[in-house]
């Protein structure tokens, strides 16, 4: 009986804890999507490598090659700005030149979301600079990025414009 007791109040104490967990995105990380800006049209683009400026590490988020339409570029809750260099890889335009910087400049907050999920930052984006070699504009739909997934920076490329059809000659 001395046995059962304990197995009995573990057995309770197992079945009254919360098993959900935090589902939550804990991360506050804007996604940015690539637009054409002679179209307007999102882009998906397979000749680009983006990495981090003054980041540690190996801050590269996209390696060339790899198809990419959105991105996912993390801020650094102990800076106040973070810069993203976008270098082509596509022969005509690979020289170090062409490389395009866009910098968010914002305010971080530390935000407590339970005692589950914990503890993470939000972002509220003050300012946003970009070269414009390829990058035609960037557009920030919402500044506050939070943990919600979702598209909160557009990227506008320059793009190729398709070749228009060649119109039929009228034969002779």
């Amino acid at each position: 009986m001395k046995r059962l007791l304990p197995l009995a109040a573990l057995a309770i104490a197992v079945a009254s804890c919360n098993t959900s967990g935090c589902l939550d995105n804990r991360n506050a990380i804007p996604r940015a999507q690539l637009y054409s800006s002679a179209t307007g049209d999102a882009v998906t683009v397979n000749m680009l490598q983006i990495y981090g400026i003054g980041a540690p590490n190996d801050s590269v988020l996209v390696e060339s090659g790899d198809a990419v339409s959105e991105i996912y570029l993390p801020m650094r809750s102990e800076h106040q700005t973070t810069s993203w260099c976008f270098h082509y890889t596509q022969s005509n335009i690979s020289d170090l030149a062409m490389n395009d910087t866009i910098t968010f400049g914002y305010t971080s907050t530390p935000y407590f979301a339970s005692e589950e999920c914990g503890a993470s930052y939000r972002y509220n984006i003050t300012s946003c600079t970009n070269t414009t070699h390829i990058v035609d504009s960037v557009v920030v739909v919402d500044s506050l990025i939070t943990n919600v997934d979702r598209v909160r920076i557009r990227i506008y490329l320059r793009t190729a414009e398709p070749e228009p059809e060649p119109e039929p000659q009228p034969e002779s």
